[in-house]
């Protein structure tokens, strides 16, 4: 081990490794969804004023190691980790899980952005958006041809041509069955999470025949150490 660690949450794996972890160091979470109080480590919540501010406390706070168990997606902050790890001379890992693959049956087209998404939308009338939150940023676009449902971590109002679901995984396959089919899902737009947790919602989309319409992974930078599992990860720290 490296001293101590600052482990940076997004994922449900993060908790797992932060259980394992003793009372000096650091468990960081942006502030989204609940925060565990049964934790030995330390909990902090909020961000850090960008890559100069988390490579300011790192240098306060005494960090040795960190560890990037961010979201897939949030590539920002992810280049934040990189970047301040490299500027303090630390060393910078991360949990990065593997990306989903499409199996024979499935029906997925890769997309790029929101504008090339708006465009794979048009055939459709009613998409399940997964992405979280984003796309309430879009509601005044919906087409008049076009009902959104989406699903984000909490609930909270759309509009008449959408409605939102609070919902957390992990989510069932008889759950995800039965939402598809209350739902009449013609298309479901989804992230390459390659989380276990929400993964069902791909085997119903494989079994009706609902294409899916995945937004492409970012670019993540390169670190010290990457690892495709938490095993892995705590099998390197040695605790």
């Amino acid at each position: 081990m490296n001293g101590r660690i600052l482990l940076l949450g997004g994922v449900t794996e993060a908790l797992a490794i932060a259980r394992r972890l003793g009372p000096e160091h650091v468990y960081s979470l942006a502030g989204i969804g609940r925060v565990p109080r049964d934790l030995a480590c330390q909990v902090r919540v909020g961000g850090y004023g960008g890559a100069e501010g988390l490579a300011e406390y790192l240098r306060e706070a005494g960090i040795g190691l960190l560890i990037d168990a961010t979201h897939p997606y949030a590539a920002q902050i992810s280049r934040n980790a990189a970047s301040a790890a490299a500027a303090v001379g630390i060393p910078c890992w991360t949990l990065r899980r593997p990306v989903w693959q499409a199996q024979p049956d499935d029906d997925w087209r890769e997309i790029e952005n929101w504008a090339g998404l708006l465009q794979a939308l048009a055939p459709f009338q009613r998409p399940l958006f997964t992405l979280g939150r984003e796309p309430l940023q879009h509601l005044d676009e919906i087409p008049a041809h076009q009902f959104w449902t989406l699903r984000a971590l909490e609930a909270c109002p759309g509009n008449e041509r959408c409605e939102v679901i609070g919902a957390r995984g992990p989510f069932l396959l008889e759950d995800e069955r039965a939402l598809f089919e209350r739902g009449r899902f013609d298309v479901l737009v989804s992230k390459n999470s390659g989380s276990t947790a929400t993964e069902p919602k791909l085997v119903v989309a494989r079994e009706r025949g609902v294409p899916v319409l995945v937004l492409k992974r970012p670019e993540l930078p390169r670190v010290d150490r990457e690892f495709g599992s938490v095993e892995g990860l705590l099998g390197a720290l040695e605790i």
